[in-house]
């Protein structure tokens, strides 16, 4: 079995460029399906995510050809419309690929969807909001079919502004003749970036950013060219890790406007830091401070992804922190890899309360989902000894070079085989 051992105590220094966006590059992937005309994905991240949605391209009948970052499909062969189970099992961004099999095929067939365990997460918003457009689903618990019974425009209402499911209402709204209003929709940046592309492919789409999202379909699209949006959950983690163990780390090639949450989150535990074009500086020389209450929401509030990182980093800070979880049911998972290390957790609810500790100690930990690994990872850095991190695998679902990445800030760690 293979983990990571990681001999903590060291500051951070140094420079490393941000990767596109994960949770951006999915539904980009997805809206490929949309044209039979080449589309090209630039700025592509080598995560096992973005593997798992090239190859649910390819079961479906595309053309795809990865060169360096960027990600070429041409789907004017593409013909299935049914995506086995072993295929969405390894990631949950796959139900996505709904929209666009409607778009494209008229109906589409799909299994649960996988990815990290964050509590119940059903697909009921997508479900209602495509019968809104006069989808008919013929759906059990573990297998879902849904076709075209009539395609109309309207307005949908979504009761949480849930990313995927205004996802899946961009990717299917941009073949219905006429006007889809989506009220409520996900804000996200991504959602954005997705917009943009869906905009360079012919499609008529106004309210970007906004809660208000005015898709006029029925257009034919085309093929584009499209660059992925920096991924500002990498930003936060590496941010979150840079505070932590203290030092001095540049992050270029991000956006600080899209992580104003998570920096004056940071700002307030007395971090220095400093933002200038595509890059944020972060310096901290002294003792980490409590942050009193941070409660997770969708954007443009502190990120769900951010959350499992930034309790890391407080670990060792003084006073105690809340963080309120309100977006996913069961997002402290990591909380008991956490308290390995020595942290004081206690959760009431969707609240876990972190009291800082003068010192961590080195443990043997679990990667419970994406972001839980990325904090333990953080722990281990932070703790005397050396420790070592399993479920590897989870941790590279959203994280690129991230081994590498540790070695040029100057973390001592390895890769080891037991």
């Amino acid at each position: 079995m293979q983990y990571l051992a990681v001999r903590g105590g060291k500051p951070l220094r140094g420079s490393i460029p941000i990767h596109g966006a994960k949770n951006s590059v999915l539904p980009l992937l997805a809206a490929t399906l949309l044209t039979p005309e080449r589309c090209v994905i630039t700025g592509c991240p080598e995560i096992s995510d973005a593997t798992a949605a090239t190859e649910i391209l390819r079961h479906l009948g595309c053309t795809v050809e990865w060169r360096g970052a960027s990600v070429i499909v041409d789907a004017s062969q593409a013909s299935g419309n049914a995506i086995p189970s072993e295929l969405m099992g390894k990631m949950r961004a796959s139900v996505t690929f709904l929209g666009a099999m409607l778009s494209r095929f008229g109906w589409g067939r799909l299994s649960a969807p996988g990815g990290c365990r964050l509590g119940v997460r059903p697909i009921n918003y997508h479900v209602a909001a495509l019968e809104a457009l006069g989808v008919k689903w013929d759906g059990e618990s573990e297998d879902w079919r849904c076709r075209w019974e009539a395609r109309f425009g309207g307005e949908v209402t979504l009761p949480f502004p849930s990313v995927g499911a205004t996802e899946n209402l961009l990717l299917a709204s941009v073949s219905v003749p006429g006007v889809v209003t989506v009220h409520n929709a996900a804000r996200e940046p991504e959602i954005t970036d997705l917009c943009g592309f869906l905009s360079a492919m012919g499609a008529e789409i106004s309210g970007a950013g906004t809660a208000d999202l005015i898709i006029r379909g029925g257009k034919p699209l085309h093929g584009a060219v499209w660059h992925v949006m920096p991924d500002r959950m990498e930003t936060a983690s590496y941010l979150a890790m840079a505070a932590a163990c203290g030092g001095d780390v540049a992050l270029t090639q991000t956006d600080p406007m899209l992580l104003i949450p998570v920096l004056d989150a940071l700002r307030s535990a007395g971090c220095r830091i400093e933002t200038t074009g595509k890059t944020i500086r972060l310096l901290r020389d002294r003792p980490l401070r409590a942050i009193g209450t941070v409660s997770t929401a969708p954007y443009p509030g502190f990120p769900t992804d951010a959350q499992a990182p930034l309790m890391a980093a407080m670990l060792l800070a003084e006073g105690e922190t809340r963080l309120i979880e309100t977006v996913f049911s069961d997002r402290f998972s990591h909380v008991p890899e956490l308290r390995k290390f020595g942290g004081a957790i206690e959760t009431d609810g969707n609240c876990a309360i972190v009291t800082g500790v003068r010192r961590l100690t080195a443990a043997s930990a679990e990667a419970t989902d994406l972001r839980g690994g990325m904090a333990a990872v953080i722990a281990a850095l932070c703790a005397e000894g050396e420790s070592r991190i399993y479920g590897l695998d989870l941790i590279g679902r959203g994280y690129a070079q991230w081994i590498d990445y540790l070695g040029l800030l100057g973390a001592d760690v390895s890769l080891q085989e037991e």
